[in-house]
C-alpha cells in the first residue's frame, strides 16, 4: 500500500477546491451574461416598435407649390390615400408587437392604431365625394368675367333671343333693363349680367342678411361673388345677386291688382269697348308723331311702337297707310306680304273689329300682355298708353300681323 504524503495531499485538495471555485465563478459569470427568452423578447419588441414608429412618423419631402390643375389634385389625393393605408398597416404591426411582448407602451401604440384606422376611413370617404365636414377653400374665381356688359339691340331681337345668346334668362335681361315686355327697341343699349339674377343698387341701411333674405340669395355666394368680405356693402353702388328672384312688387311694370274689365263694364258706362277685356294698368301719357294716323288714337301708337321695334307697319318704309283700325289693317298687311294669322307673337299687331294693340309678351300660362292707346278702361283713354293681360281663352279669336 502506497502511503501518500500528507502535505502533498492537503495541497492537492486545496488546489482542487480553488480550481472548483474558479470554475463555478466562471460558470456564474457566463450564466449572468445570458438573458432569459422573455427578457430577450422585451428587448426585441422594444426595438421593433421603435423602428415601426420611426417609419410611421417619417414623410418623404413634399412639393409645397399650389395645386394648379385637376390631374395634380387626383395625384395628390392618391398619395394621401396611400399614405393613410401605410400608416394603418404600420401602427397595427406596432400594436401587435407591443402586445405580444407585453410592453408598457402597448396601450399607447394600440390607441395610435385605432386613430390611424379612423383617419384612413375619413380620408377615403371624403375623397369619394361623400364627406361633408372637410373644409373647402373657395376663391373668387377670377377666370370668370363678373362684369356687366352692354349690348346694342338689332332688328329682330327680343328679350328671349338676346338671353339665349348670352346664356341667361329673359327675366334677367328684363329685370336689369326695366323692361315690361319681350319686345326690344332697335338701337337701344341693354345691360347684360354675366349670370342669372338681379342687378341691385345698395341702399343705406342694407345688410348682407337683409338682401340675401329678401331676394332669396345664398349668403355665401353673395359675399364671394361681389368680394364683400373685402369691401363690404357700399351704399349707392351696384352688386350682382346671383340666382336671385325679384319680388313681384319690384318687377318692371308692376301695378296693384285691379278688377278685371269686361265688355259689360264698358257698355254699362258708355265706353266704346275695345273688345279685349282683362286686367289693365296705366303705362304713360302720349306718343310720338304719326303722320299717317290720327294723333292720340290706337293706330298712332301702334304705328310708333312698330317703328320703335324695327318692324314693318303701314305708312312707313314704303308701305301704304292702312286706314282706320280694323279689318283693313289685316287685309292690306297681307297684301304687302306680311304674315297674318291667329297666333300671337312678340311685337305683332293685335287686331279686333275696331281696335289695334301691340303684343308685348307671351306668358307661360298662355295669356298675353299687350300695350295699347285710347283703350277706354281703367288706366287708359285718349292719348294714354296702357297695358292689359288678355287671357289665353280670348287670345285666339283675334288676328295678328307679324
Amino acid at each position: 500500500m502506497k502511503i501518500r504524503n500528507p502535505i502533498r495531499l492537503r495541497l492537492s485538495q486545496k488546489f482542487d477546491k480553488a480550481n472548483k471555485q474558479q470554475t463555478q465563478a466562471k460558470s456564474r459569470r457566463k450564466t449572468k451574461a445570458l438573458l432569459k427568452p422573455s427578457v430577450l423578447a422585451v428587448y426585441v419588441g422594444t426595438f421593433a416598435v421603435i423602428i415601426v414608429m420611426v417609419f410611421v412618423g417619417y414623410h418623404a419631402p413634399k412639393d409645397t407649390s399650389v395645386v394648379a390643375n385637376a390631374s395634380t389634385i387626383t395625384s395628390s389625393t392618391s398619395q394621401v390615400d396611400q399614405t393613410s393605408v401605410d400608416n394603418v398597416v404600420a401602427t397595427n404591426v406596432a400594436a401587435n408587437v407591443a402586445a405580444a411582448a407585453n410592453l408598457p407602451i402597448s396601450t399607447s401604440v394600440s390607441n395610435m392604431a385605432v386613430s390611424a384606422q379612423a383617419k384612413s376611413q375619413f380620408l377615403q370617404t371624403d375623397t369619394q365625394g361623400q364627406g361633408t365636414t372637410k373644409p373647402q377653400l373657395v376663391g373668387s374665381d377670377t377666370s370668370t368675367n363678373r362684369a356687366v356688359t352692354s349690348y346694342t339691340v338689332k332688328a329682330g331681337d327680343t328679350a328671349s333671343s338676346v338671353a339665349l345668346q348670352f346664356g341667361i334668362t329673359a327675366e334677367t335681361i328684363k329685370w336689369a333693363n326695366n323692361l315690361t315686355s319681350d319686345a326690344l327697341t332697335v338701337g337701344s343699349q341693354l345691360r347684360i349680367l354675366p349670370v342669372d339674377g338681379v342687378l341691385y343698387s345698395v341702399k343705406p341701411g342694407d345688410t348682407i342678411d337683409s338682401i340675401a333674405t329678401k331676394y332669396s340669395v345664398d349668403k355665401s355666394r353673395l359675399i364671394l361673388y361681389n368680394d364683400l368680405d373685402v369691401s363690404g356693402l357700399q351704399p349707392n353702388t351696384s352688386i350682382i345677386l346671383p340666382s336671385a328672384v325679384l319680388p313681384g312688387n319690384e318687377q318692371p311694370g308692376y301695378v296693384a291688382p285691379v278688377v278685371a274689365v269686361t265688355n259689360d263694364f264698358n257698355e254699362y258706362y258708355g265706353f266704346s269697348g275695345t273688345g279685349f277685356g282683362g286686367q289693365t294698368w296705366f303705362i304713360h301719357n302720349g306718343t310720338g308723331p304719326c303722320p299717317p294716323y290720327a294723333f292720340g288714337n290706337c293706330t298712332c301708337y301702334a304705328y310708333n311702337r312698330r317703328i320703335q321695334l324695327g318692324l314693318p307697319v303701314g305708312g312707313a318704309g314704303g308701305l301704304p297707310q292702312w286706314g282706320n283700325a280694323g279689318p283693313s289693317w289685316t287685309s292690306l298687311a297681307a297684301s304687302e306680304g306680311l304674315a297674318v294669322n291667329r297666333t300671337p307673337g312678340v311685337g305683332s299687331i293685335m287686331v279686333s273689329s275696331g281696335h289695334v294693340a301691340i303684343v308685348e309678351s307671351l306668358l307661360p300660362n298662355g295669356d298675353i300682355s299687350i300695350s295699347e292707346m285710347r283703350a277706354y278702361v281703367p288706366g287708359g283713354g285718349y292719348n294714354i298708353v296702357s297695358g292689359r293681360i288678355v287671357i289665353s281663352g280670348n287670345a285666339g279669336q283675334y288676328w295678328y300681323i307679324h
